[in-house]
């Protein structure tokens, strides 16, 4: 049993009244404007005095509404607006007075010639810097351009930040600024680091993406007058115009591959060295938090936090990470705790019928011997079938469920929080006990993994979520995925020596007293030869498949192509080359391959395949081999003359034909859809919008479809298809 990081008691964040709040007025830019405010859109805290002030308020665990008297609340009252008019009065002098010396910096060269970015995002991101300036922390900015979503083969085999085009230029009329906090551990060396980020769309600012910010500074407020910290805190305000994923993985791509330039570049002006000093880093990341503020839902009366834990290929943070969150929040924090599901799962009749079925079995057993306790409720069975659902899905799926993604591409443990009060969000009374409890929260774990000695490494990286506290580890799911696997060569071995033998019963039906030495010589060329001819039909066809996965980066240069236009044209162009491999290099029927060798080469090849595919992403190689191996195994000619009654041959043939049916990759699409989102329906369009969705995030189950799935369901079609009289008599006449 894994001992988790002990987290000491969280200091309780101090919510001063009257509050002050963000106001985003259009064309007038950030202003900040008294509490008693009918409009208030979100609470900020006031600017704490800085680290090592003798006159800083103690924190005393409670809300200042919950402990001040009149009289104090009177002060407080004076206090805020003396202050409110001096921070008015200091914004108009800093805008009289020319721009302060900190340039914004990008990843790229030659960002001086850019446009310059609109108002809105412009005095955010100055505001931000401002109040972590006041903390005394360090700041500083980061621009950054949406990534490059073209098709482009090696895409797969490289990077997904080459693609991203993180140089502002002239040709560009507008860019996101990320601003970054630092705050330097008192007790640490600078060699590792906390990362807490909080995205907002700086174009379009919510009132939830202002409560994000708000818990986020009043955090790294905290955390920027706390003695006990041993790792720097990092707070990234992110900014999402162009999606939250793009924003943090451009800064973690400047992070840890910072731009190098040469001297006769720096030596030029003054403000390419400003811009080229300008970003900051702390030390190796140790752990990162992603944390917003999501729309209001009704969960009773608790607030509730959903946990984002897919990254990109199925890739999973260590499990102790959730585990601390998943403890902090429901035992110390009181919040109701979620991940994803499939909520079509949830009112499945199908689904409640079979869980009956399993609790009426539980309830017997437990009659039987009253120590067994292996009934579960409907309820329970259901909600976790439907997690698990969603948990292979996103795994499957190969696209990270967040922007933590970004940091397990760079092997940093990060997990995405959604919190989604139940209040209104002008009910303040709340708002602040929300403020309170989720800033506990995030310390919290910011405690836990500062304790750390070292980087999470002794839960498990591979598993299958059925509850926030509940999982399938790998050591369980992939017994499952061995035993299917694992019939596939002893079903291939069998193939060929079935087809070996009936070749042998075949020579000695047409001439029993031929000598040995013909007998080889027919053995020969019925065996190597046969061989090499199934494995070129499946070169051929692996050699199709190559090219119809390189076809969209063709397709997709055809203007004011629509994803039904885009879909159709693929296809044709696929049906066209497949009919021209098999012209110039012959196909499986004109090359007299018997249907046993053909179905033993495609076996073989689909049990190289899901074994390549589990070592890159498990979850899609157990849904793959869930789907591809009945198919492969139950595969049989049409005519084939079995010698089984009719019943049990019809059941046979329906079941290939349905088995084949469900094997093709539109089906698969529609299934998914089906049970992800709840609708059966779809068209050729949606296959396209699938497909590049993959292609856009880099996922590896696109190459799995076209390059392992695609195949084999093509030699399964011919195995159907064969004429298996056509090879009997070409036999018999050798």
């Amino acid at each position: 049993m894994h001992c988790l990081p002990r987290a000491a008691p969280p200091v309780a964040l101090a919510v001063s009244r009257p509050l002050l709040l963000l106001k985003l007025r259009e064309g007038h830019g950030l202003v900040l404007a008294q509490s008693d405010t009918r409009d208030r859109i979100a609470p900020v805290q006031l600017p704490s005095p800085r680290r090592g002030n003798a006159n800083a308020v103690p924190w005393t665990g409670k809300a200042a509404s919950d402990t001040d008297d009149g009289s104090r609340q009177h002060d407080a009252a004076e206090s805020s607006t003396r202050t409110a008019a001096l921070q008015v009065k200091q914004e108009e002098d800093q805008a009289r007075r020319p721009a302060r010396a900190h340039h914004v910096r990008s990843t790229g060269e030659a960002e001086h010639r850019c446009s310059s970015p609109p108002p809105a995002t412009r005095d955010m991101a100055k505001f931000i810097a401002r109040q972590i300036e006041d903390l005394g922390a360090e700041f500083c900015y980061h621009k950054f351009l949406p990534s490059n979503k073209h098709f482009h083969p090696m895409k797969f085999f490289t990077s997904m930040m080459n693609d991203m085009a993180t140089q502002p230029n002239h040709t560009y009329s507008s860019f996101g600024v990320n601003t970054i906090g630092i705050i330097r551990a008192p007790r640490g060396d600078g060699k590792e680091a906390i990362v807490l980020v909080t995205p907002y769309n700086s174009q379009r600012v919510q009132s939830n993406e202002l409560l994000s910010l708000a818990l986020g500074f009043s955090v790294f407020s905290l955390l920027s007058r706390a003695p006990w910290l041993s790792k720097d805190i990092v707070w990234l305000s992110a900014d999402s115009q162009f999606g939250e994923y793009s924003a943090v993985s451009a800064w973690l791509n400047q992070y840890h591959n910072p731009a190098f330039f040469s001297q006769s570049l720096i030596s030029n002006t003054n403000t390419e060295r400003a811009d080229i000093m300008a970003f900051r880093r702390a030390g190796t990341m140790a752990a990162a938090l992603i944390f917003k503020v999501g729309e209001t839902r009704k969960y009773g009366n608790r607030d509730s936090v959903t946990m984002y834990a897919e990254a990109s290929n199925g890739q999973m943070p260590n499990l102790d990470l959730l585990n601390v969150v998943h403890y902090l929040a429901v035992h110390r924090q009181g919040f109701r705790v979620n991940i994803a599901t499939f909520s079509s799962l949830l009112s499945s009749a199908c689904l409640r019928a079979i869980a009956e079925i399993f609790q009426t079995l539980g309830s017997m057993l437990r009659k039987i011997n009253p120590d067994w306790k292996p009934d579960i409720a409907v309820p329970d069975y259901m909600e976790g079938a439907a997690n698990l659902a969603s948990s292979m899905y996103n795994q499957a799926l190969g696209v990270p469920t967040g922007s933590h993604g970004a940091f397990r591409d760079y092997q940093v443990d990060a997990v995405s929080l959604e919190f989604s009060p139940s209040f209104h969000v002008r009910n303040e009374n709340a708002k602040s006990s929300f403020l309170l409890r989720g800033g506990r929260l995030i310390e919290g774990v910011v405690r836990s993994v500062n304790n750390l000695l070292e980087k999470f490494h002794q839960s498990f990286f591979l598993y299958f979520l059925t509850a926030p506290s509940k999982f399938i580890s790998v050591g369980v799911y992939m017994i499952p995925f061995a035993l299917l696997v694992a019939s596939l060569p002893i079903v291939a071995a069998a193939l060929a020596g079935g087809s070996k033998s009936m070749k042998m019963s075949a020579e000695k039906s047409i001439d029993v007293s031929k000598e040995n030495s013909s007998a080889d010589i027919l053995q020969s060329k019925g065996g190597s030869w046969k061989w090499l001819q199934a494995a070129k039909v499946l070169l051929v066809i692996q050699l199709w498949a190559v090219v119809v996965s390189l076809l969209p980066y063709f397709i997709t240069q055809i203007p004011d192509a629509t994803p039904i236009q885009s879909a159709m044209v693929w296809a044709v162009l696929a049906i066209i080359i497949l009919i021209a491999l098999y012209v110039m290099f012959g196909s499986p029927y004109s090359t007299g391959v018997e249907w046993k060798l053909l179905k033993a080469t495609m076996i073989t090849a689909i049990s190289i395949g899901l074994g390549l595919m589990s070592i890159i992403n498990f979850a899609t190689a157990q849904l793959g081999a869930l789907i591809v191996i009945p198919m492969c195994l139950f595969s049989r000619p049409l005519k084939a003359q079995s010698g089984m009654n009719f019943l049990p041959h019809a059941v046979l043939v329906v079941s290939n034909i349905c088995l084949v049916v469900l094997g093709f990759p539109p089906a698969v699409l529609l299934i998914m859809k089906g049970l992800s989102k709840g609708s059966w329906t779809s068209d050729v369009g949606d296959l396209w919008v699938w497909m590049e969705f993959l292609w856009e995030w880099s996922s590896a189950t696109y190459l799995y479809l076209l390059l392992v799935h695609l195949p084999c369901w093509l030699l399964c079609i011919h195995v159907l298809l064969h004429p298996c009289r056509q090879s009997e008599s070409k036999m018999k006449q050798e």
